[in-house]
């Protein structure tokens, strides 16, 4: 692990009691130059038996309910994370919640669609939404671009890109995915259109295929293959990658 996010006082990551969420605090609070607050959201911390020990374990990691599906736990969470950030504000929000759920054409309805939009798309809209206020507050107090400031990055996946749906990189098949995915990096240069002249960098990160209950066995990467190389990325995220959307090895991927 070769990251450093010593410059970035404070990371959200939703979405962190399995998975790649979980696979991030494991890891920012195991490198020297971690973020001064790690806040590890969860939909139900209780149940979060290994996120809880992490946060026993170590100073600066806090967790806080959040279902990114309801305006009522968002607006509560925010409220928990402004008492929790104070004055230098959220420096780095990691929408990383997500859900999949097995849809191809014959197996496809409209309520996995509207559940896996509702999550996937809806929520890390309306979740960034809510900590604007935080954000704007962090990046109010420095200059350039990048998570020392304040930057959004949305884990999307290489499934959304519709170029690279054809062919072989169409052998995954998933409607309701896919289309969340894409609509997600949607959402996401609409943001980077909107907040580039308040300096609040904008990415959609794909993570790779990753060993995960979402991703399954067959996934070539490890969750700690696959985080180094993202927490490496985002520590790297500068001006120029603003609006973009790229993997874990920092590369563009075709929208």
């Amino acid at each position: 692990m070769n990251f450093s996010f010593s410059k970035c006082h404070s990371v959200l990551i939703t979405g962190a009691s399995r998975g790649l969420g979980l696979q991030m605090v494991k890891q920012l609070v195991a490198v020297p130059e971690r973020p001064e607050k790690i806040i590890a959201t969860a939909r139900n911390p209780a149940a979060a038996k290994e996120l809880q020990e992490l946060a026993k374990s170590h100073q600066g990691i806090h967790v806080i309910s959040l279902d990114v599906t309801s305006d009522t736990s968002v607006d509560e969470a925010a409220k928990d994370v402004d008492s929790v950030v104070g004055a230098n504000g959220l420096n780095c929000l990691i929408n990383n919640a997500a859900i999949n759920i097995s849809s191809d054409l014959n197996t496809v309805t409209r309520d996995v669609v509207m559940k896996t939009f509702e999550s996937n798309t809806v929520a890390p809209l309306f979740v960034t939404k809510a900590f604007l206020p935080l954000l704007r507050r962090a990046a109010a107090q420095g200059s350039g671009m990048g998570m020392h400031r304040s930057a959004v990055v949305n884990v999307s996946s290489v499934l959304g890109s519709v170029q690279l749906n054809w062919g072989e990189g169409a052998s995954f098949k998933s409607y309701a995915y896919r289309a969340s995915k894409s609509a997600l990096n949607m959402v996401t240069r609409s943001l980077a259109t909107d907040l580039k002249a308040e300096g609040i960098l904008c990415v959609a990160l794909h993570p790779g295929w990753v060993r995960t209950d979402m991703g399954g066995p067959m996934a070539p990467l490890s969750p700690e293959e696959s985080i180094s190389s993202v927490l490496n990325v985002i520590s790297g995220l500068k001006e120029k990658d603003h609006g973009g959307y790229v993997d874990y090895t920092g590369s563009n991927l075709p929208w």
